[in-house]
Order: structure tokens, then C-alpha cells, then sequence
């Protein structure tokens, strides 16, 4: 016999001492999962055309930074030097270079969606031309011919010198090395290698012309426009910087506030770039730097743009010409924009442009489309699609609150004439979410109305219930008082137009779900009642003999929880009137019945009984006994609990669960549990003795006839030790409010406790002889498993300073160990919990208690 003690515990300060730290994390540029990657590359020429060799070296140690100082690439100098000018006037830039405002949808959040979803799982392979290093710089004293005549050297051999080609590529190696070409190209421009710079553009330019991996494209696409527009972003700002000295470009500048040498520069790289003989890359090149048009002209881009749309025809491939428009395109939606207000029969393209760019964009400029779509040409392209596509837009982004109403009264004078039904509800339903999110009852009504005038002839309504039921959704998206809902007018009649059995019960579902998860507390508004007894009594009304148990169970759920959210406070009347009605009118599902009788609690002892389910009995006895606890009515709830106690043995061994036999095991087992979890707050009864539910409970367990080989009675015995520890506390883990349980009844008298240790001491007794009992090799694994289950229960609620109690600890650890059964993980995270409790001043006794805990595995 192992003498038991339970340890003292002070719920509040346990719960105090393992709440986790808040924790200020700072979102950067870093991420702890991003790879540091510190890549070498080194090419050696020969002095001859067309000879290279090169090696190439990656590795994740980082370069020496004092080493790089030494030949003038320390980045910190280079971060140092170039900072200073980058920074000069970037705020202004920024807000410059952005005429679209920021609801438009920058390319950046395209760009990760793109790479994620064209892969490939074929080769892929990168041919660079990077030309030959003709010559050598000339020294400060050179005439500028020279420099002039040795730049057009350097770019006519742009394409004729060294080839480095890499085969048999994955798609993160392209990546990669794509991304190294970025490196590349921005320490070249931090070095003042210009020319170098520019030949890496045209060379990355040239591979948007291999279409050999054709699903690769997109991405293929992605990356390399990256490099254009790093390469774009630099000389733009290179120039920038030459006209903010010795101040800032204004914001707004023209053409008239650029210097001389700014615009001698931004001449100088469009005159490189018109040098390149491919058409490829100059056209992708040029489009890098289209906006340096602005230091140059005082219309920007306009005059240039038709000149690159015409040569983008003399590409021959349609995939490499189409993507080529695509980037050409992400310079000129304004422009656009304009062409669709000039052109004529332009409803197709103003359509496309709705549909394509952000919601926000769309609705910042709702009067603008709105004032296009009027005026465009109905015969080629509905009014009232493009209406549709404005309406996708509204609905999940907001226009100017001033413009809101114009803007619904502009749309449904369109909608409204339209004759199809089909064609009315398609556009609609799309303005009825713009409508429910801006707009009050009233609107709505009217928009309900003009649905029903138009649905309801020939019942046109029958081929449109998923647009019905679309609108049904929208609505419950933004109304959640339902006394407003309901008061809607014409809203119930809407419903009526669901005359299809299966679709109007799927409305009356989701408008129950809804009113479940946003009707905070209890109602009694009589246009509520009214309005969900009708939804309600839909929903019961279709079960019938064919419908199944889950489909009633889930209707049920519905149900009861609506009865839940009905209370009259203390008018006990109108509540037990309101539950007759409720009653009779929802008599086909027994768990609204079983819910009914919960609210009349007076009926609910009488009435349980009558239940053909086992469990259906037990829990209700057990879920009624809890409800007269927390109402103070002690003798009722020991009446509830100790009918449950009573009933158990009529448990049968297997139960019939969706049409199929299971065993009962597992639901008895739940069921026991919580049982002995609401008995922690039930005071004893005076007349029966200390512990008599619990005692009475065990013995009912002792004397079931549980199935064979089975541990379902030791689990039980099992989990009451944590109940007798709880009890022997001098502060409760919980209580009901305004009732005194054992805590205050006993007052932690000593013969109390001495029952609670006594019981226990016999628990671990039937304990320790069911786990002799399962020694045989077909039981060792259930063995293993009880042993670390009971050790679990020892050390967490145990007095481990007691030397028997503590080799009980080590006993039950080594016995779950000895065939190796037991989950590592599990053993070590336990052992790691132990060591941490160790070092609590009050548990330094779990020390040795540890150190005696070894893991042992099956050999």
C-alpha cells in the first residue's frame, strides 16, 4: 500500500507563473527563415574573341568585410556613399512616381502570385553574351574623343564577346542566378561601370526570347522585368539627383526645372539604348526607362508610346510580343484610361479595364466609368454587364461617400429595364451588396421590391435561386440587428419566392446561423419571435421519414439555439408559454423536446425517463442536475445526479450510432468524466456521509460489466484521482457563484482529508493489481500505456516529498519504459517539465525525482 497525499496548489499563482510574456515583434525587411546567401563569381578571358573560361563559387559564410575594404568594394562604404544621394528627395519621388494614388494595386503583389503558380519541373538553361574587356580605361589626361570612341567600342561588342552558358537548370537555380544578374547589376552601378550595367540589361532582356519552357514563361517573365525595373529605378534616379543640386526638383517639376546636364545625360542613355540592334532588348530597354521622358519632354511618355506599340509587331512570336505589350502596358494605365473616353464603341475595353485593375482604383473613379459607360454604344456590349462589372468593384471597395447615392441611382435606372429576367437578376444581385453596405432598410427595401416585381411574373424566380440566394447572403452580411432585418418590409416576402423545399430550408438555415452568431443577448421583441418561429417551423416542417439523422440533428441544433437566445426575465409566464407553443410546434425533432424540457425545469425529472437513448438520459440528468446548481437548488440537482448514478448499469455494451452498432465504451468513459468534474462543486449531502456521490459512482463502476480485456474501469479509477486531489485543496479550482461547496463545508478538516487520502490509497491499490494482471506479451502495450497515464497523475498531483510516493513516481515511469511502447517525444517533453517545475523553490524536490527518470527503448 502506497500511502497518498496530495500536494498543495495555488491555482492563481500557476496560472500567473506559465502565462506566456507579451512579446513587441517589429515586421522589417528580415526574417529569421530567409537564407543568407553570399555568392562568388569570378571570370577569366583571354585575350582572343569568343575564348573565356570562368568558375563560379557559392557559399554561406560571409565574405571577410575588412578584406573587401582593401580593394574598394567594402559595401559599407558603397552603402555609405550611394545613401546620401539616394535619399535626396525620395519622398517627394515617391509621391511623383505614383499619378495612379494608392489604391492602386502596386505590381509587387502580382509578382509573389505569379511565381507561385507557373512552375516547372523541366530544365531550364541561361545563354549570356557579356562581350569582351576590349582595352583599358583611359587615364584622366585622355582626350574625350578617346573616352567617346572607347564607350562605342564597349557597346558594339556587346554582342559578339564572351558566352557563358548554363545548362541543365532547376527552377530555383534560374531563380537564383537570375537574381545573382540583379546583384550584379546594382554593385556595377554602385562601382561607376555604367556600361557594364547596361550590358547585363540587354543580355537579361535577350532570354524573354526563349520560349522553349512555355509554362515556365510568366515567371521567366517576373524575374527578369525585375532587373529592368532595378535598371530603370537607377538611371531615373541617377538623374534625379543631377538636377537636385543645388536644390530639389519641386514636386509637379517640368521640363523647364532640369539642368542642362541632366538632360545631356538622359539623352546620353536613350542614345545607348537606340545603339542595341536586336529589337528585344531595345524595346524592353527602352520601356525600363520610359518615365526618364519627363526630364526630357514636356508630355512625358504620350509621344513615345505609339512608337514602341508599333514595334512591338516586329516580333514574330505572339507569347514573347503579347508579354512584351503586357510590360509596356504597366506604364500607361492613365493614358488608357483616355483612349477609352475618345475611342468609340469602347464598352468591350472599358469592361476589361473593371474587371482587370484593384477594386479600389475602380471605385476612387466610380463617376468617371459611370459617365463612360453612358455614353458608350449598347449594341456591341450591354450596358447593364458593365454596370455589373462597376458593381463587382463597389462592392468590395467604397466610392466618395458624397458620390454614393448618385452613383446607385445612375446604376438602377439601368438595371430596372432590363428585360431578361435572367439577364435583371445577374446585375441585381451584384448592387445589392453595394446597396445593403451604404445604404439603410429603406433602400434595401426598395431594391427587394423591384426584385420581386420583376422575379415573381411567369415565376421567373425558379431559374434564378442561386442568384436569390446570393442576395439572401449579402444582406445577412451587413445586417445583423434583426429586429431591423425583419422589419424590412418586403423581406419575408422574398423569401416566399424560395418555393423549392431544399433551397428555401438552405435560406431559413443560413439566416438561423447568422442570427446565432450575432444576437449577443437574449431577446423577447416580438417581431424577432414572430419572424424566426416562422424560419424556424420551415426548417422543422421538412424532416420527414426520409431525412436524415444528421441532417435532423443539424436542424435541431439550429433550432435550440434560437430557444436559447429567448428569455422573458423574470415574466416566467410569457417564458412557459412561449416553451407550450415552441413545443407543439417543433414536435418532429426530440433534441429540440429534450431542449424544451431543460427550460421547464420543473417537468424535466418526470419527463427524462420517458427517453428511449441511454445517453440521451444520462446527460440530461447530469446537464439538469448542473442547471439546478447554478440556480441554488441543491436537493434538485443531488435528485438529477444521483437518477444518473442509478441508470448506469442499464448502459448497454454497444449502441446503435448513424445506423451502425458501436461499442459504448468511449461514450461512457466521456460521460464519467464530466460526471466527476461537476462533483468537485457538489457539497455532501448531510444525511449520506462524506464523498457519498463519488463513492457511490465508483461502486456502480466497480460492478458494470465492462467489455473484456478491457482498461475502460481503471481509466475511470484513473481519472478520479485528480477529483479526491482537487477536493483536498483549501481554494477550489472552480465554484459556483452564491453556493457553498466541500471547501467551505469541510474547511479542510483533517478527517476529511484522511477520507480523500484513504480512497485514493484503494484506487491506486485496484490500479497497481490491474497493471500485475497485464504482463503478458499481448498486453504489455496497454500496460505501458496505464502505467504512464497513472505516472502522469502522480507527479502532477501527488506529494512527491513522500519517499513512497516518490518511488511510486519512478516505479510507474520505469514500468511504462521497459518494453519501449512509450512515445519518445512524449518521455522527453515530460522529463524537460519536470527539470523546469525542479526549479521552482517549492518542487526542488522533483531533483531527485528526475534524475532517477531515465529513457530506456525496445531492443
Amino acid at each position: 500500500m502506497f500511502p497518498w497525499r496530495s500536494r498543495g496548489r495555488n491555482y492563481e499563482a500557476e496560472l500567473q507563473k506559465f502565462r506566456p510574456e507579451p512579446f513587441l515583434v517589429e515586421f522589417g525587411e528580415y526574417h529569421p527563415l530567409k537564407p543568407i546567401m553570399v555568392t562568388d563569381t569570378k571570370t577569366r578571358r583571354g585575350a582572343r574573341k569568343g575564348s573565356t573560361s570562368s568558375s563560379s563559387s557559392s557559399s554561406s559564410v560571409p565574405t571577410d568585410p575588412l578584406s573587401s575594404m582593401l580593394d574598394g568594394t567594402d559595401p559599407l562604404s558603397m552603402f555609405a556613399a550611394a545613401s546620401a544621394s539616394e535619399d535626396l528627395g525620395r519622398r517627394k519621388r515617391d509621391k511623383e512616381e505614383d499619378p495612379l494614388g494608392p489604391d492602386f494595386e502596386p505590381w509587387s503583389s502580382k509578382r509573389g502570385e505569379i511565381l507561385a503558380r507557373f512552375t516547372t519541373t523541366e530544365k531550364l538553361s541561361i545563354n549570356l553574351f557579356m562581350g569582351s574587356d576590349k582595352g583599358k580605361a583611359p587615364s584622366p589626361g585622355s582626350a574625350v574623343s578617346e573616352k567617346v570612341r572607347t564607350r562605342l567600342e564597349e557597346l558594339d561588342d556587346l554582342e559578339e564577346g564572351s558566352q557563358r552558358e548554363l545548362l541543365n537548370l532547376s527552377q530555383q537555380d534560374y531563380a537564383n542566378r537570375i537574381e545573382e544578374l540583379n546583384q550584379s547589376l546594382k554593385e556595377a552601378w554602385a562601382a561607376d561601370q555604367k556600361v557594364k550595367a547596361l550590358k547585363i540589361v540587354i543580355q537579361c532582356a535577350k532570354l524573354l526570347s526563349d520560349t522553349s519552357v512555355i509554362q515556365f514563361y510568366p515567371s521567366k517573365f517576373v524575374l527578369i522585368t525585375d532587373i529592368l525595373d532595378t535598371f530603370g529605378r537607377l538611371v531615373y534616379e541617377r538623374i534625379w539627383t543631377m538636377c537636385s543640386d543645388p536644390r530639389p526638383l519641386p514636386d509637379g517639376f517640368t521640363v523647364d526645372d532640369v539642368n542642362d546636364t541632366a538632360k545631356e545625360t538622359c539623352l546620353n542613355w536613350f542614345f545607348k539604348i537606340a545603339s542595341i540592334r536586336e529589337l528585344l532588348p531595345r524595346l524592353y530597354v527602352e520601356a525600363a526607362i520610359l518615365k526618364c521622358n519627363r526630364f526630357l519632354s514636356k508630355t512625358g511618355i504620350q509621344e513615345i508610346l505609339p512608337r514602341l506599340t508599333a514595334m512591338i509587331r516586329g516580333i514574330g512570336d505572339p507569347l514573347v510580343a503579347a508579354y512584351a505589350r503586357a510590360y509596356l502596358c504597366r506604364s500607361l494605365l492613365t493614358e488608357m484610361m483616355e483612349r477609352c473616353k475618345t475611342l468609340g464603341n469602347n464598352a468591350l475595353l472599358l469592361n476589361s479595364v473593371m474587371r482587370a485593375f484593384r477594386p479600389e482604383f475602380v471605385a476612387a473613379r466610380a463617376t468617371d466609368f459611370i459617365a463612360m459607360i453612358k455614353d458608350c454604344d449598347e449594341a456591341g456590349f450591354p450596358k447593364h454587364l458593365l454596370f455589373g462589372s462597376l458593381g463587382r468593384s463597389l462592392a468590395c471597395a467604397d466610392p466618395p461617400e458624397s458620390e454614393r447615392l448618385t452613383i446607385l441611382n445612375e446604376a438602377w435606372k439601368v438595371v430596372t429595364k432590363v428585360r431578361s429576367p435572367q439577364d435583371y437578376i445577374n446585375c441585381a444581385e451584384i448592387w445589392v451588396e453595394f446597396t445593403c453596405r451604404h445604404f439603410t432598410k429603406r433602400e434595401v427595401n426598395t431594391i427587394l421590391a423591384d426584385i420581386i416585381k420583376h422575379m415573381t411574373p411567369d415565376r421567373a424566380f425558379e431559374d434564378a435561386y442561386p442568384q436569390l440566394q446570393s442576395a439572401i447572403r449579402k444582406i445577412l452580411l451587413y445586417f445583423h440587428n434583426f429586429s431591423v432585418l425583419f422589419s424590412i418590409e418586403r423581406f419575408l416576402p422574398f423569401l416566399d419566392m424560395f418555393q423549392k423545399d431544399s433551397v428555401r430550408v438552405e435560406v431559413c438555415r443560413s439566416i438561423t446561423d447568422v442570427f446565432l452568431k450575432n444576437q449577443v443577448e437574449p431577446t423577447r421583441d416580438p417581431v424577432i419571435l414572430n419572424a424566426m418561429l416562422h424560419i424556424c417551423k420551415t426548417m422543422h416542417d421538412s424532416v420527414n421519414a426520409l431525412t436524415l439523422e444528421d441532417e435532423k440533428r443539424s436542424l435541431a441544433l439550429l433550432i435550440i439555439g434560437f430557444i436559447r437566445m429567448v428569455s422573458f426575465g423574470r415574466d416566467f409566464e410569457q417564458q412557459l408559454s412561449f416553451c407550450v407553443e415552441a413545443r407543439a410546434t417543433f414536435c418532429n425533432l426530440e433534441p429540440v423536446l429534450v431542449q424544451l424540457i431543460h427550460a421547464c425545469a420543473a417537468y424535466s425529472f418526470i419527463t427524462i425517463p420517458s427517453l428511449s437513448n441511454i445517453f440521451s438520459r444520462l446527460n440530461l440528468y447530469l446537464l439538469s442536475g448542473q442547471v439546478a446548481l447554478a440556480n441554488q437548488c441543491l436537493s434538485q440537482a443531488d435528485a438529477f445526479l444521483k437518477a444518473a448514478v442509478s441508470i448506469l448499469p442499464e448502459v448497454p455494451r454497444s449502441i446503435s450510432v448513424e445506423g451502425k452498432f458501436r461499442s459504448s465504451e468511449n461514450f461512457l468513459l466521456d460521460f464519467i468524466n464530466n460526471f466527476l468534474a461537476t462533483l468537485l462543486v457538489v457539497p455532501d449531502h448531510p444525511e449520506h456521509g462524506v464523498l457519498y456521490l463519488v463513492r457511490g459512482l465508483l461502486n456502480m463502476v466497480q460492478d458494470y460489466t465492462w467489455e473484456d480485456n478491457s482498461d475502460a474501469k481503471v481509466r475511470v479509477y484513473t481519472s478520479a484521482l485528480p477529483l479526491l486531489a482537487a477536493m483536498s485543496q483549501e481554494t477550489y479550482l472552480y465554484s459556483i457563484p452564491k453556493m457553498d461547496s466541500n471547501e467551505t463545508l469541510y474547511g479542510g478538516d483533517p478527517k476529511f482529508l484522511s477520507e480523500i487520502n484513504k480512497l485514493c490509497e484503494t484506487l491506486i491499490g485496484q490500479i497497481l493489481d490491474h497493471l500485475k494482471a497485464l504482463s503478458k506479451d499481448e498486453s504489455i502495450r496497454r500496460q505501458g500505456a496505464l502505467a504512464f497515464s497513472l505516472f502522469g497523475v502522480v507527479l502532477a498531483h501527488g506529494d512527491l516529498r513522500n519517499n513512497k510516493l516518490s518511488q511510486l513516481s519512478v516505479n510507474l515511469w520505469n514500468l511504462s519504459h521497459k518494453h519501449g511502447y512509450c512515445e519518445t517525444r512524449m518521455s522527453v517533453r515530460t522529463l524537460e517539465c519536470i527539470k523546469h517545475q525542479a526549479q521552482q523553490h517549492d518542487m526542488t524536490h522533483l531533483t531527485d525525482v528526475v534524475q532517477r527518470l531515465a529513457l530506456q527503448s525496445r531492443t
